[in-house]
């Protein structure tokens, strides 16, 4: 059987990834004062946090439309592919996963699988590489799955989000949690909830520094914790070169862990806002 790996757009892969491990990117569409555009394509990373500066109305997200899936699905089948394994970001979040499994026998000889990642950014694009590349060598969705199962118990990721109104609005936090956050100048470190896999805050800070300090601390105590490789990844809104510096001082203190830097793109920084930063870490996926 040969399989199809699709994921959605918060994956934040390379154009050089997609092509060369033939993966299909579904973008996910924002909204952002009425105008829809579509993560990836005609919104991207780098004019998103301008618009949202100058945005009238909070900017919202949706989901890709059923007969674009459709569609999708119907071209893969053509091209000869006998079944499809959809990675999305976490039903939490989005519920593009609950239509992709609604859709599991809309093509006639043609099996669609929903895996539900459940995280999101370039955790999960952990993943779907690892998916893609078990795939061209020919492993059954089964098998797929079951080391993305593996993987998926390994990973851990703290957000630090610089204001906590885009939280607040877009339903995330309380406002009166917003209102406490900025009267004190605390900024909240936040993770998925292994339980619910909903963002949850984890610690308040009183600073930056103090968040990015007490989330290197936990980086140093899990991986203490674990005899396998670990791959970790910096991820940044609008503020690259913040983040580069704290990967160079990751990279410094922990020569032993593989460091990689990604961002949060439109659909992300939506609920996160601009000055976001995260240290996300899973096995080294060429491990497993």
């Amino acid at each position: 059987m040969t399989v199809a790996i699709v994921t959605d757009s918060t994956a934040y892969l390379t154009a050089d990834e997609i092509k060369n491990l033939k993966i299909e990117v579904v973008p996910i569409p924002v909204i952002i004062d009425g105008t829809t555009y579509q993560e990836g394509i005609d919104l991207k990373r780098e004019s998103f946090y301008d618009l949202l500066a100058q945005a009238e109305h909070f900017p919202t997200t949706s989901q890709p439309a059923v007969g674009e899936w459709l569609t999708l699905f119907e071209r893969l089948k053509q091209a000869g592919y006998d079944e499809a394994l959809v990675i999305n970001l976490s039903s939490t979040i989005s519920g593009a996963g609950q239509t992709v499994a609604g859709l599991a026998t809309s093509i006639s000889d043609f099996k669609v699988h929903a895996y539900d990642s459940k995280l999101t950014v370039r955790i999960m694009g952990q993943l779907v590489l690892k998916a893609a590349q078990m795939a061209q060598e020919g492993a059954s969705v089964e098998t797929i799955t079951h080391t993305l199962d593996a993987l998926r118990e390994t990973i851990d990721e703290y957000f630090v989000v610089d204001d906590l109104q885009n939280l607040s609005r877009g339903g995330r936090l309380s406002n009166a949690s917003a209102l406490v956050g900025t009267m004190l100048k605390v900024k909240p470190i936040l993770t998925f909830d292994p339980e619910t896999n909903y963002i949850v805050p984890f610690e308040k800070v009183r600073s930056m520094k103090k968040a990015l300090a007490r989330t290197e601390q936990l980086f140093e105590n899990a991986i203490a914790e674990v005899d396998y490789p670990i791959h970790a990844i910096v991820i940044y809104s609008n503020n690259a070169e913040q983040a580069e510096k704290w990967m160079g001082e990751l990279q410094t203190r922990f020569l032993e862990v593989t460091f990689e830097l990604s961002y949060f793109g439109p659909v992300i920084g939506t609920h996160l806002g601009a000055g976001s930063l995260a240290l996300g870490w899973i096995r080294e996926p060429d491990s497993v």
